[in-house]
Order: C-alpha cells, then sequence, then structure tokens
C-alpha cells in the first residue's frame, strides 16, 4: 500500500506542478489534457488510498487542486454554454457533446435513485446552489426523470445565471420548468429555502473544508424540516477533485447514504441526508 501510495503522490505532484505553471485556466489543448489526466488519475478504484491521513504537504495540494480543477471547470462550462447560447436552434440538442456528459448521465441516474429511495412523494420543486453557467444536473433530471418537477438555480455569479437561463430559453418544456436567481447561500432565507422538497448542494460551492461546512450550517439553519440534502463528497483518490464531506459535517441532518461509485461510473461520491425534525431512516454506507 506504501508502494501505491507513493507512485500515485509522485504522479499526481508532477501533474500539479505542469497545472501550475499554465498561464490561464481557460479551455485550451494543454489546459484540457492535464485536467482529463487528472479526472483520469482519481477515477475510482478497488483499492482506495486513504488521502487523509497523507502528510501536510500532500493535504495543502490536494486542496489547492480541488480549486484549481474548480476554477478550470467554471471556465469549461462558461465556453461550452456560451457556444451552445448563441445557436439558433435549441442549445439543449447539444449538451451531450459536454465532456462529462456521459458522468453527468449516471450520477443524475443514481441521484434520482436516491431521491425516491428516501421520500414518500415525488418532489414539486427542487433546488440546486451553485448551478453555475451550465446546469447538466437540473437539466439532466428534468428531461429524463422528474418531468413535472420545477427547478429553482441559484448562483451567485450574474453572468453564469444569464448564460444558464439561455440554454433552456428556447426550450419549450425545461424554459416554463427552470427558474434562476441570482443570490449569494448565506443570504438565503428560511422562507426561501424551506420551500423546496429536494436541496442539492454544488460541489464548487465551499471549495475548502471550511467554507463547505459553513454552506451545510446555514442549510441546516434554514431549510424546512423534513426535506432532503444532496451533496458531492470526495472519498479515496477523488478527494482531490472534490472536497470531502464526512457525517460529522452534517449536524442537524440524518445520513441516509453515502454512495462510493465503481469503476467507471462516474468519479465523486453522493452524499443524501435527512433535515431533522421530520421522519427518519437508518444511514446506509454503499
Amino acid at each position: 500500500m506504501a508502494c501505491q501510495e507513493d507512485n500515485f503522490v509522485n504522479q499526481i505532484t508532477e501533474l500539479y506542478e505542469k497545472i501550475l505553471k499554465l498561464e490561464s485556466l481557460k479551455p485550451s489543448k494543454e489546459v484540457d489534457t492535464l485536467f482529463e489526466q487528472l479526472f483520469t488519475m482519481c477515477l475510482p478504484t478497488d483499492t482506495s488510498l486513504d488521502v487523509t491521513k497523507m502528510s501536510h504537504e500532500v493535504q495543502d495540494m490536494r486542496s489547492n487542486l480541488i480549486k484549481l480543477r474548480g476554477e478550470a471547470v467554471g471556465y469549461l462550462e462558461q465556453h461550452y454554454s456560451t457556444i451552445w447560447g448563441s445557436l439558433e436552434d435549441n442549445p439543449l440538442h447539444h449538451i451531450d457533446l459536454f465532456p462529462t456528459y456521459t458522468n453527468y448521465l449516471n450520477l443524475s441516474k443514481l441521484e434520482f435513485d436516491l431521491i425516491m429511495q428516501h421520500t414518500t412523494h415525488v418532489p414539486t420543486k427542487i433546488a440546486f446552489v451553485g448551478s453555475g453557467p451550465m446546469p447538466l444536473s437540473s437539466i439532466i433530471l428534468a428531461k429524463f426523470h422528474l418531468p413535472n418537477t420545477t427547478f429553482h438555480n441559484f448562483d451567485i455569479n450574474p453572468q453564469a445565471n444569464a448564460l444558464a437561463s439561455r440554454l433552456v430559453s428556447r426550450d419549450p418544456d425545461l424554459s416554463r420548468r427552470m427558474v434562476f436567481h441570482t443570490t449569494d447561500l448565506l443570504n438565503m432565507t428560511t422562507e426561501i429555502l424551506s420551500d423546496f422538497d429536494v436541496v442539492f448542494l454544488a460541489a464548487l460551492v465551499g471549495l475548502d473544508k471550511e467554507g463547505k461546512v459553513k454552506a451545510i450550517e446555514h442549510l441546516e439553519k434554514h431549510m424546512g424540516h423534513g426535506s432532503l440534502l444532496m451533496l458531492r463528497s470526495g472519498h479515496g483518490v477523488s478527494a482531490f477533485l472534490y472536497q470531502i464531506v464526512d457525517p460529522c459535517d452534517l449536524k442537524g441532518f440524518e445520513v441516509l447514504t453515502i454512495y462510493h461509485p465503481m469503476a467507471n461510473e462516474f468519479v465523486n461520491s453522493v452524499v443524501i441526508a435527512h433535515k431533522l425534525g421530520g421522519q427518519t431512516t437508518s444511514a446506509r454506507d454503499e
């Protein structure tokens, strides 16, 4: 295991140093290649390394990689959303060309299944906090799994919301069921958050541990009793892409399921939790 860990750390350190030398994180052949390598390196494997026990230097590198990748993903989504939003036909006809579209398909199907396992009714209103310029999770859930649900997408960036809104504006169905709000999560009140059956917290909201916990604490304070919280989390080597969300971070929630993906399924783990105050269910770790 030590040899395997050393090999992984050496490889990801070499890749990290190349990423640091990039002049820009906006889409280009070099940027795309390096982050594709990072993505592949962090795919789930049969043997999961415990990154939390690695050295402080590696932890610092991991934290910085999460932020760098988050910035690169933002630029990538902005790039594709700008192009497709400018087309004359329905931009949603082209979303399957997004580089990680298959990953989103698999992830959204799993998240839908988890929601339906832990609720007695089909949700009518879902909030996605940190939806960005390319709200693929909302779009895929709305198109393929929840045809009668309204999705409220929240992002702090007005440009991101403008691009996302333009993506769905020419779709006769989703233009009626996708709503966009420009606001900071920490400004969202009980009046807003208690209205949703399910709240998704995007991976890019709270890129460091402190920010993630602060976001969760705000949601716990203002979400409705009995509502569901869905989060993306790192596990094993995927923790170099996603911040780890531990059950102890979810005070005021009951963790229902922690799902760790199989190889080639998708990258991040999924956590679904229940806001305490309603009916509870036993937690499972898959």
